[in-house]
């Protein structure tokens, strides 16, 4: 599992490739929190390019229910974005299509969550 971030205006875009479980869910966790450290009212936009996720367990959801619920106390933006079709349907057993606000592509997010974006979400 590995989290990569790139900046485009006030939204950070969070890409995470690999499998999420129980062997790494706190690795990921840790690697999670500080991109989600500015995700509050006025602050980052925060995306999660889930394109290159194989897998998440029930550990790794559980760690994006946290993520979740922490950035809404701060009244932030987390959305996810490019499921694959296995942690799609994972998402939708688990409901945690309620959860998240999901886009098809990351350029789609970007328009829906910050003008100041926009015009990067077209060269991106």
């Amino acid at each position: 599992m590995q989290v990569t971030a790139v900046r485009h205006a006030d939204v950070l875009v969070v890409s995470v490739t690999g499998r999420i479980d129980y062997m790494n869910a706190e690795d990921f966790k840790s690697a999670l929190q500080p991109h989600l450290a500015n995700c509050a009212a006025g602050g980052d936009r925060v995306v999660l390019d889930l394109s290159r996720l194989e897998y998440v367990s029930s550990a790794g959801l559980r760690v994006l229910m946290i993520a979740a619920k922490d950035v809404r106390i701060r009244k932030g933006t987390l959305v996810a974005v490019a499921l694959q079709p296995v942690v799609r349907e994972i998402f939708e057993i688990s409901r945690f299509t309620l959860v998240f606000e999901i886009f098809d592509s990351v350029q789609d997010a970007m328009r829906a969550v910050s003008p100041a974006a926009a015009p990067a979400s077209r060269s991106g």
